[in-house]
């Protein structure tokens, strides 16, 4: 930030530089910077993070009442509950009295919360409820009705779970925009919706947290290179440019946007990921003609919600000459300082599938996204060292990432027949621009 004439002057950093000046969209620019200097992210904290709503779980992670997950909105961590009564509840982890974790535990089932320092106790609710000697303590100084833990907002879109403590966010359904279409489409595709199976798997990566939400929203390009292993035995395509073309890039609000990959005509793609027939019955029940005509014919759905939960739809063989299993899975992006994330990643599978389905997704998942997957350490890899070789003084100033493929590509709907803002195509960085222009403009504000 700089102060000029005692008033502090937002969208500069404290050398002077200006946050729209490490971003140039016009041109396709993106100043290294943008990933590791510890004021950026600091600022991330409170300009984006205490701002937007944050997805955070899924309802079919806590079905009943009592249940509870730990989660964080940035880096500051939530307890996420359902109460008696049902209702979802998201409380920041820290007792009103000197800051202690009221919940220590990932998971499990509650009526309350209550403090190990001093035992305080709070409903799922985040309401003070309990007190260990208050009237020989406080007397009438401790208006228990004053100190309930410090609670967000939440709202729940299709199943997951979304929360945020700014009072004057728009409502989500505002926030998600033209997204809403293709979560309807990938969370709701039949009439019971989709499940979590387990629990979500988590690591630490050396990564500046941003990194993996710009190669979720639209970067197709690294899959022929990074992901090369996976071309040789013969999990994802060959490396032909003509698959280039047969797929869309979606830029949607608020720095939303996924990426929509099928296939040359002639390339035989099983219905709808290859679901069972049962399934299928369902989703043609359910989804409208639209939606069908989008979701019948995709192979890979990648995407990210800003700021930091992206989520891919694929289909996979798990070894040569067996049915490839498919899978929605979420991928949160949780900071950890400049340098460094936490990956909590989900699978996920429609809730009526057969036993059988529900196993090879999950088997498809562990084998490709998953913490040990192939296809996720090739990732992994390369955010990491990308972290730290930009890190420095002269790469975070000198080095600018080029963002150019398909700039001068103009919108082009098409026959697609979902919202947004659609680019024709595969090989396109117009989603990658989306989510740096939402960015700089919540950090400069």
């Amino acid at each position: 930030m700089v102060v000029q004439n005692g008033i502090v002057k937002s969208g500069y950093l404290s050398d002077g530089t200006r946050i729209s000046d490490l971003i140039d969209l016009e041109n396709g620019y993106i100043s290294a910077r943008v990933i590791g200097d510890p004021e950026i992210y600091r600022l991330e904290m409170d300009k984006i993070f205490a701002k937007v709503w944050v997805p955070v779980a899924h309802e079919s992670e806590i079905p009943s009442k009592g249940d509870y997950v730990l989660r964080y909105i940035g880096d500051e961590e939530v307890i996420v509950s359902r109460s008696e009564y049902g209702e979802i509840h998201v409380v920041l982890n820290a007792c009103t009295h000197r800051g202690m974790p009221v919940c220590r535990s990932e998971r499990g089932n509650t009526s309350h919360f209550r403090c190990p320092y001093h035992g305080f106790t709070y409903r799922q609710d985040g309401q003070l409820i309990g007190v260990p000697a208050h009237r020989e303590a406080f007397g009438d100084a401790l208006n228990k009705d004053l100190y309930s833990l410090v609670r967000a907002r939440v709202a729940v879109y299709k199943g997951l779970i979304f929360a945020t403590f700014n009072e004057s966010a728009p409502s989500l359904e505002e926030y998600l925009g033209s997204l809403k279409w293709y979560l309807d489409m990938m969370l709701h595709h039949t009439e019971e919706g989709m499940e979590v199976i387990g629990v979500p798997q988590r690591w630490v990566i050396k990564s500046n947290w941003k990194l993996g939400g710009d190669n979720f929203v639209g970067d197709a390009y690294h899959t022929f290179m990074t992901h090369y292993s996976a071309v040789q035995l013969k999990i994802v395509p060959s490396g032909d440019p003509k698959f280039a073309y047969y797929g869309v890039h979606v830029s949607c609000e608020n720095g939303h946007g996924l990426g929509l990959i099928g296939g040359p005509p002639e390339v035989e793609i099983p219905p709808y990921y290859g679901a069972p027939q049962e399934i299928v019955e369902k989703i043609e029940r359910t989804l409208s003609k639209d939606h069908q005509k989008a979701f019948r014919r995709l192979a890979y759905n990648h995407g990210t919600i800003f700021p930091n939960m992206s989520f891919g739809y694929f289909t996979w063989a798990t070894e040569d000459g067996k049915r490839p299993g498919a899978y929605l899975t979420l991928r949160q992006w949780v900071p950890r300082g400049p340098h460094e994330m936490e990956v909590f990643t989900w699978v996920l599978v429609e809730k009526e599938s057969p036993d059988w389905w529900k196993e090879l997704a999950r088997e498809t998942f562990v084998r490709t996204f998953g913490a040990s997957g192939m296809l996720e350490q090739d990732d992994a890899e390369m955010w990491s060292n990308i972290t730290r070789a930009t890190k420095g003084h002269i790469a975070s100033r000198k080095l600018k990432f080029i963002y150019r493929m398909g700039i001068d590509r103009k919108p082009d709907q098409g026959e697609w027949p979902g919202p947004g803002v659609v680019y024709q195509g595969d090989y396109s960085e117009a989603n990658q621009l989306n989510i740096w222009r939402q960015w700089a403009k919540l950090m400069s504000e």
